[in-house]
């Protein structure tokens, strides 16, 4: 009874034609009836090319406008009383304000969606009573069947990880909380079932992580509480991007079907099944195709997986999906214009579906029916991994002499006092995080040089001018530190990949990290090795233009680990180590050019956390020995900086403190400064820069809200490593918005400096 099925497909469009009319609508360019035909459009098109790849299973309720976790909580009447909201369905508006804020309220807190880069607004529960204003996943059921005649699968989030991923209500009434919810999910299912649906995917990625048995107790009543409401419904409850905790607990649960990660389970979910085996009455669902990278599936590595399941089930009641949703993919690979070697060892969302549909077709009729296409894999990963990109031996033999513990030659307080001595800079120094506006005139220079339109030399200039014009308006703006904009640079890990060996980069692989905003992780497919300087030019040439310090901007080896397509062939931590070791070398190269304060920034350092604590001291310690491989070889003058953002650092904070960093900037505004607790806590001597203003939204922050932000970190943190800063780079806001909030923050950060020497 073997079925193929897909768990999400990408919102964003070939095209991008997702963001694109997004973007317009929030301009004002184009009416909601117009964003809302549109989007349906792409929507209906996107199922229909599921059903033509022979999907059996098609998943519907997995767009959204923004994000599903958003979708989910403006479903159940979750709007902050910050927002105008009177009850019924949420308006359009109302809900873009929630995650994009308005110029009379912050938006919500963002955070990282487990272990990726995709980011979920989170849900501010509590300040209203839970009510069904939509039951979006039957709304999506009907369009597809009246407009396709597709019975698709709707898509819902589970009620136990929409709870934990929210905030707003207290861990000692979980229970309580998780009760007030159940019978709106209860109604939901029950419209479903009312409706004839036949499979609904429940997602509970939470069960993955470190599940309490309290919590598993809360499921059993959850999915008991479920069962009881629509008996009839075909419900699999899907998990992924890691082992399940309790397999035995959860193959007890009253539902028709399991759905496990049989990629990024480290084998676990497999030797679950052989040991305790599976019950005859529920399907699995077998996530087997990897849904979170680009490469080609191994096919006959995958059949003689899916044969292994089979044996341990004893049945072939078993429905072929990827590991997780596609979101995490690009759309299709068929139009990109690259090396052919690489082109065929590569398979984004359409190719995956294709090899789910070539799977289920050789469990149904038999290997030797997908014998071309598997042999056809085989080859296409071979070819790759025998090439000269794979095996650089003359970077191996460096490697392996690379330091085993590398650390600073000075402790943390001799070089402050060393660095305060070469800047002497002011208490509460401001800066920013690194980037500023990339307007349409930059893109479109870009764009221009790119396509060879116009010269090296003429593209150099005008990038010269915009940083020029930046150092002016940052001295005006009397900063304490500069950075020089970073207009050259697309993306801050694409454009350091662009100039290393070992990464490809894609016409079209774009996917979605929050919003709007869509991103094109490169694809690390060698050996990664330094070609020549990277960012020296543009940093000294700002350094000339004043005597303030200028900051040279890095991506740290970690983020570009994490937001990449990382090779599968050598483990990540050896790709950690090629990155880090290229990575030092630019920093002894913008110190050799006098560069004195270089910043290598982590953003995407917790997101790569494991789901399970008893796999965290494994990570953290090659991210710890990759950010220190990469900087410790500077003098003790030069200071080194890093940043950070939207994550629960407090798990990490250990981590966090042994980079070694001579100053750290944390985002906290988006979070409203839940961070700042840690610090009561726990002691940190290194200087430290808490984000005082959100950045992600439109609107100007107030001096008021500036201040509170300072005060707030201030009561826990020695004002004297303290600095101020947004809470990320400044590259999506115009130039207005821009200049308006770092004047509001400088004007702040005077007055606490002020209020600081009078009090001393």
């Amino acid at each position: 009874m073997y079925k193929s099925s897909n768990l999400g497909y990408p919102r964003i469009g070939e095209k991008r034609e997702w963001k694109r009319a997004l973007e317009r609508y929030w301009k004002g360019e184009c009416s909601e009836e117009e964003l809302l035909e549109e989007t349906k459009k792409l929507r209906l098109k996107n199922i229909q090319k599921q059903k033509l790849q022979g999907i059996d299973l098609i998943p519907v309720g997995d767009f959204s406008f923004y994000d599903h976790v958003l979708d989910t909580a403006t479903m159940f009447g979750q709007v902050p009383a910050r927002f105008a909201y009177n009850g019924g369905k949420v308006p359009l508006q109302t809900y873009f304000q929630i995650a994009r804020g308005n110029k009379d309220a912050v938006a919500s807190a963002m955070k990282k969606w487990f272990n990726t880069n995709y980011h979920y607004m989170v849900p501010e529960l509590g300040e209203r009573k839970p009510i069904l204003t939509e039951n979006r996943p039957l709304a999506f059921f009907r369009e597809a069947k009246e407009a396709l005649g597709i019975e698709g699968k709707p898509v819902l989030l589970g009620p136990l990880t929409f709870i934990k991923l929210a905030k707003g209500y207290e861990e000692d009434k979980l229970e309580a909380t998780v009760e007030s919810y159940l019978p709106l999910y209860a109604q939901i299912l029950t419209e479903l079932e009312r409706e004839g649906v036949e499979w609904l995917q429940i997602d509970e990625p939470y069960l993955v992580t470190d599940v309490t048995p309290r919590e598993w107790n809360i499921t059993q009543q959850i999915y008991q509480t479920l069962q009881e409401a629509a008996p009839k419904l075909k419900v699999i409850l899907q998990t992924y991007f890691d082992a399940v905790t309790d397999y035995k607990t959860i193959i007890s649960l009253p539902v028709a079907g399991i759905g496990l990660d049989f990629v990024h389970d480290d084998g676990q979910n497999l030797a679950s099944i052989q040991q305790y085996g599976f019950p005859e009455e529920k399907i699995l669902a077998a996530g087997i195709i990897d849904g979170r990278n680009v490469w080609r599936a191994h096919l006959e590595e995958k059949g003689n997986l899916l044969t292994e399941i089979q044996k341990a089930i004893g049945s072939d009641k078993i429905i072929i999906q990827p590991s997780s949703s596609l979101l995490h993919v690009p759309v299709t690979v068929k139009e990109e214009q690259i090396a052919l070697i690489l082109k065929e060892a590569l398979s984004f969302a359409d190719e995956k579906l294709q090899e789910i549909n070539t799977l289920t077709e050789g469990a149904r009729k038999g290997k030797a029916v997908i014998q071309a296409q598997i042999d056809k894999s085989k080859e296409a990963i071979s070819r790759l991994n025998v090439s000269t990109a794979r095996n650089n031996q003359v970077l191996q033999e460096k490697l392996k002499r690379a330091a085993e513990k590398p650390e600073r030659s000075d402790n943390a307080r001799v070089r402050q006092q060393a660095q305060q001595e070469a800047f002497k800079l002011p208490i509460l120094p401001t800066t920013t995080i690194g980037s500023f506006p990339q307007t349409k005139e930059v893109r479109k220079e870009r764009l221009r040089w790119r396509k060879g339109e116009i010269t090296n030399e003429a593209y150099e200039t005008f990038i010269q001018a915009e940083i020029k014009k930046w150092i002016e308006i940052q001295e005006d703006l009397e900063l304490d530190v500069l950075v020089h904009g970073e207009f050259e640079r697309t993306d801050m890990v694409e454009y350091f990949g662009e100039k290393l060996a070992g990464f490809q980069f894609t016409a079209s692989g774009w996917v979605q990290s929050y919003g709007s905003r869509c991103v094109k992780p490169p694809i690390i497919y060698g050996d990664v090795a330094y070609v020549n300087p990277m960012t020296v030019k543009e940093t000294v040439y700002a350094q000339r233009l004043t005597t303030k310090p200028v900051k040279g901007m890095l991506t740290g080896p970690i983020t570009i680990l994490n937001w990449s397509f990382v090779r599968d062939d050598i483990s990540r931590a050896e790709v950690a180590k090629q990155i880090a070791f290229s990575l030092k070398q630019e920093v002894k190269e913008l110190e050799r050019n006098d560069i004195r304060m270089i910043q290598v920034d982590e953003p995407a350092l917790r997101e790569g956390l494991p789901l399970k604590k008893e796999k965290w001291k494994n990570y953290l310690d090659t991210a710890v020995y990759s950010f220190k491989l990469a900087t410790t070889s500077v003098e003790r003058e030069t200071q080194i900086h890093t940043h950070m953002c939207y994550s629960n650092f407090e798990d990490i904070i250990d981590a966090i403190d042994a980079l070694d960093v001579d100053v750290i900037s944390i985002e906290t505004s988006r979070s409203h400064g839940e961070f700042i607790q840690t610090f009561a806590e726990k002691t940190y001597e290194k200087g430290i820069g808490l984000g005082v203003y959100d950045i992600h939204s439109p609107r100007v922050p107030t001096k008021e809200e500036i201040t509170r932000n300072i005060e707030h970190a201030l009561a826990v943190l020695d004002p004297r490593l303290f600095w101020i800063n947004p809470d990320c780079g400044l590259k999506t806001r115009n130039e207005e918005e821009t200049i308006g909030a770092l004047e509001v923050m400088v004007e702040a950060a005077k007055e606490r400096r002020e209020k600081l020497l009078v009090q001393n």
